[in-house]
């Protein structure tokens, strides 16, 4: 598997964060950036913990790099980044990033998964 595939967690977040700023009318790249900013470190911190590039579509380590970004991300938002946590944001990253994070990998695998068996028909 492509190791290119990791851009993927790193869009996930940035779509996040573009399509929450969109809803609440906020606009301007700086408060872009601070929103995406302790989700983007929180990702690093993951992939370095998960060694994401040896196996980037493992669910395993979709399942690691989204517990990372979820729970990194919101702390640093919350005592670094100083902005708000309140429950409903929490529901809407845990929901968003888990099927951005862990569905493209579960994609992925399945794509393939089916080249495999038809790789192997072929022969």
């Amino acid at each position: 598997m492509n190791r290119w595939l990791l851009s993927f967690d790193t869009t996930s977040v940035v779509v996040f964060v573009l399509v929450g700023r969109a809803t609440h009318d906020q606009a301007g790249t700086t408060g872009t950036l601070r929103t995406a900013g302790p989700f983007l470190i929180a990702l690093g911190i993951g992939w370095i913990v998960t060694r994401a590039w040896s196996y980037p579509a493992s669910i395993r380590t979709g399942v690691g790099v989204l517990t990372s970004t979820f729970v990194l991300g919101l702390v640093l938002r919350r005592f670094v980044f100083d902005d708000g946590t309140a429950l409903s944001f929490v529901l809407v990253t845990a929901t968003f990033l888990t099927l951005t994070l862990v569905g493209w990998r579960m994609i992925a695998l399945t794509i393939e998964r089916r080249s495999t068996s038809l790789s192997r028909l072929a022969k």
